[in-house]
């Protein structure tokens, strides 16, 4: 296998369309205490899967003997995240108001079901609640795996545990067509993703204590190997390529792979080494184990068979539909795409990245080369608006353009209520920004 065959995997099929994919992450947590529920037992997540399936039908997805996703009819999918929360995948739609309907209706339902064995669907960017040292770990090998990785990369692995424990967000995918219309949506992201971040920010608590972050989500992701988080450099220049991601992912080590179906730990060496070398039991990677590597990285912006937007906290319910909107605003238009790449061409790759530890700090007072953040905003919400094409999906955006004219975040309205009608107490956070019954 060559650098050259690894390319193929983001090779476009004829007349692919521009869909878009939203995945929804929420904590399942006691509604008492906001702590995550475990797997097992009548009201942990495997029973929750269960009683989905019975409600909706459709196929489990095992690993071993242990139920861990469940695909409904229509193809959208519930499963579980490493540390137990609950992530609902769409089926891929061209329409953005279809599928922000479908995906409520999907999520009111589950609730409802939830609710039947005691279980709150929690929304939101973390589940603020569950120290970490009581994370209900999936039974997966490959859980194990990476936490023992992340352990064994000291500090820059620090916050392994919360990130994949506590944290939760909305992550959408879109589409490219060529290889020069994804490095012009690719270029664009990479940009707009940590600064647009300022708009999201809702995870100012942590195991029940204001943390002094406004997202604390987005800073536990910098001590997650930084090497595979954050702004992807090649991908800002002119002269950016498909080839410069496989040399960018070939370059880390893989943390699993699939060995006689199971995950085993990876050797410490390159993919790229690997290529050459072998894994050192006299297996070589396959085109499988290329797209599970690319599965072990997570920048702002993940480029695979499609683009991935990663980097915004997970909102209040019902504003999940806020982040897909602002993304297909500026990506499915072709001038919003050129608008936005003018605006933000100046801004360096460390200074995106200082931008985003800073959003993550002070939200709407963060700046980015000494520009403040919401002069930034004001103009990709412009762009956002413009290249939606109907009033409904413009309205989608409302609620962090109220967050804009403001100046008020989520999370400051999180904690104006954890210190006032809440009074510190775990159930009435619950009652609040769970999904409703």
């Amino acid at each position: 296998m060559t650098l050259s065959e690894l390319s193929e995997l983001f090779s476009v099929e004829a007349n692919r369309e521009e869909l878009i994919g939203v995945e929804v992450e929420h904590g399942l947590v006691d509604p008492r205490s906001g702590v995550s529920v475990p797997y097992h037992g009548p009201r942990g997540a495997q029973a929750l899967l269960t009683a989905l399936h019975a409600h909706f039908g459709g196929t489990f997805g095992l690993d071993g003997e242990h139920v861990v996703s469940l695909t409904l009819p229509d193809g959208a999918a519930f499963s579980l995240e490493t540390g137990c929360a609950l992530e609902y995948a769409s089926a891929p739609n061209s329409d953005l108001r279809s599928m922000i309907m479908i995906t409520r209706t999907h999520l009111e339902e589950a609730a409802a079901v939830a609710a039947g064995l005691d279980i709150a669907l929690l929304s939101g960017a973390s589940i603020p609640f569950t120290p970490v040292s009581r994370i209900p770990w999936l039974p997966k090998p490959r859980v194990q795996l990476m936490r023992d990785y992340f352990a064994g990369l000291g500090d820059a692995g620090a916050y392994g545990d919360a990130v994949m424990g506590v944290t939760l967000s909305t992550q959408t995918s879109l589409d490219y067509l060529s290889e020069a219309d994804m490095l012009a949506k690719l270029r664009m992201l990479v940009g707009a993703a940590p600064l647009a971040s300022a708009l999201f920010v809702a995870s100012p608590l942590e195991e029940g204590r204001e943390s002094g972050w406004l997202s604390r989500r987005m800073a536990y992701w910098r001590k997650f190997d930084p090497r595979r988080c954050g702004v992807l450099d090649f991908a800002l220049k002119d002269s950016a390529s498909i080839a410069d991601i496989v040399e960018w992912a070939v370059a880390l080590p893989m943390i699993y792979r699939d060995s006689e179906g199971r995950h085993v730990a990876a050797p410490p060496m390159s993919f790229k080494q690997a290529m050459t070398s072998g894994f050192g039991d006299q297996t070589w990677p396959s085109f499988e184990d290329w797209s599970l590597h690319l599965g072990q990285v997570w920048p702002h912006v993940r480029a695979r068979r499609t683009l991935e937007i990663r980097s915004l906290d997970g909102l209040p319910w019902p504003f999940f539909g806020a982040g897909p909107a602002l993304w297909v605003g500026l990506t499915y238009d072709a001038e919003s795409i050129a608008r936005t790449t003018d605006l933000l061409s100046g801004f360096t790759t460390a200074e995106l990245d200082q931008a985003a530890l800073d959003v993550a700090f002070r939200g709407l007072d963060a700046h980015v080369s000494g520009v403040p953040i919401t002069e930034v905003l004001t103009e990709l919400l412009r762009y956002a608006r413009a290249g939606l094409t109907h009033s409904s999906m413009q309205g989608l955006l409302d609620p962090i353009e109220e967050v804009l004219d403001s100046g008020v975040t989520f999370a400051h309205h999180i904690l104006m209520n954890w210190r006032g009608s809440f009074h510190n107490r775990p159930d009435r956070y619950v009652s609040t920004y769970r999904v409703p019954v």
